[in-house]
């Protein structure tokens, strides 16, 4: 049985996190993109940064995190980008229907 996952992804403008979000739907390998505001603080390069930014939450499975990595790589502007998956314990029966259909699994 799939394991169905949340990533987590934050991007540099509005405009990369929607062509990377409309990407990955595209290619199915994501079947649903929220996108948050949010304000950054991070060490890059031996300096505190701080960024406006966008995090994009994507609801997909574990076996396909390899093809969602590879496919933000070519649409990302980091240099260093931070992807995550966090494992989903639990689905509503209907979700998990619509999340089979939708990614094929």
């Amino acid at each position: 049985m799939a394991q169905f996952v949340e990533l987590v992804l934050s991007c540099g403008s509005w405009q990369e996190a929607q062509k990377i979000a409309d990407s990955l739907l595209e290619k199915k390998l994501v079947a649903c993109v929220e996108f948050f505001e949010t304000k950054s603080k991070y060490h890059w390069q031996g300096e505190l940064e701080t960024a406006n930014e966008v995090k994009l939450i994507m609801h997909s499975v574990e076996h396909l995190f390899d093809a969602v990595e590879t496919e933000i790589k070519q649409l990302h502007g980091y240099e260093t980008f931070v992807l995550q998956a966090i494992p989903v314990l639990h689905v509503s029966k209907k979700a998990k229907l619509w999340l089979k259909e939708i990614l094929g699994k």
